[in-house]
């Protein structure tokens, strides 16, 4: 073979391999679309609205300290959390002002949206952790209700999901999963369970960790991210467990509360202007759970 007709099969070869490239694209966009239109069938039993004062305080807390605001805004009129190399990532307004998508809300389309990642329609929602949030006891579920619908109508903007093509490609072949690919939807609602450090309160605040940190909590790629974001730390014992940097609960304390590691570097990521609100109680408990799980490799 001479020269030039080596080089003509090569640019051949890299012709063919491009056309095979861009057709696997076209193809993971076109299956990530009819994925995102998907009905998503799910037995949603209804929690009754709330409005007394003590079910509102309890949703405010919980929406300061479980990451809403970190999405919706501290006024749940939206914000733009992600902007990131042409990935934009926005939650909605959840007022029923202007722009608001919860205006026509059932009890059952809350039960639906927060614990199962799936709108009123049956699609999925794509930006929604309800991952964090399906094992949310019944109470504590109509007490976050409660205090967004007590919420003070406001202009805001709709969610806001722009994927670069290879991202919507990978979500289209199932690399990355939305909310409502990842839940057990046949799970009954978590009972509740007595507010304390005990290891049990732990478990249960510990689920709002699930969508960064795996629902083993052994760390790894954050679902959806941007490929620059680091990936999640590992909360369990053993080789590579960030909680030896945390010997007592007062340190894992100030973490929360500062955002930084006791060297003094930033951690990355964490959703601080939510956790920093979370309760003595709920930190305790927490750090109490992840000191017992067992090791995981």
């Amino acid at each position: 073979m001479n020269k030039r007709t080596w080089m003509r099969a090569l640019l051949a070869g890299l012709g063919a391999l491009v056309l095979l490239a861009a057709i696997a694209l076209g193809l993971g966009v076109m299956l990530a679309e009819r994925k995102m239109q998907r009905t998503v069938s799910v037995q949603v039993p209804t929690v009754a609205l709330r409005t007394e004062a003590a079910s509102v305080e309890r949703g405010k807390y919980l929406f300061a300290s479980r990451g809403c605001v970190e999405c919706h805004g501290s006024t749940g009129t939206g914000r733009t959390f992600v902007d990131d190399g042409g990935l934009v990532i926005a939650g909605p307004n959840i007022t029923t002002g202007p722009g608001g998508v919860v205006a026509a809300y059932q009890p059952v389309d809350w039960v639906r949206s927060i614990r199962h990642g799936v709108n009123p329609k049956g699609r999925p929602l794509m930006i929604m952790p309800s991952e964090d949030y399906n094992r949310f006891t019944d109470d504590d579920l109509a007490s976050l209700v409660a205090y967004v619908r007590s919420l003070p109508p406001a202009s805001g903007q709709g969610a806001v999901v722009k994927l670069p093509l290879p991202v919507k490609a990978l979500y289209g072949y199932g690399a990355i999963l939305d909310a409502a690919a990842r839940i057990d939807h046949t799970l009954p609602p978590q009972q509740p369970v007595p507010e304390g450090v005990t290891l049990a309160h732990g478990a249960y605040v510990a689920n709002m960790c699930i969508g960064c940190h795996g629902v083993g909590l052994v760390g790894g790629k954050i679902p959806g991210g941007p490929p620059d974001w680091p990936p999640a730390a590992k909360l369990t014992p053993g080789e590579g467990s960030v909680m030896g940097l945390y010997p007592t609960a007062e340190a894992m304390i100030a973490m929360f509360r500062s955002g930084k590691r006791p060297d003094g570097a930033a951690v990355q990521v964490m959703p601080f202007e939510s956790l920093r609100e979370m309760s003595e109680t709920d930190l305790r408990a927490l750090y109490l759970y992840l000191k017992a799980l067992p090791g995981k490799g």
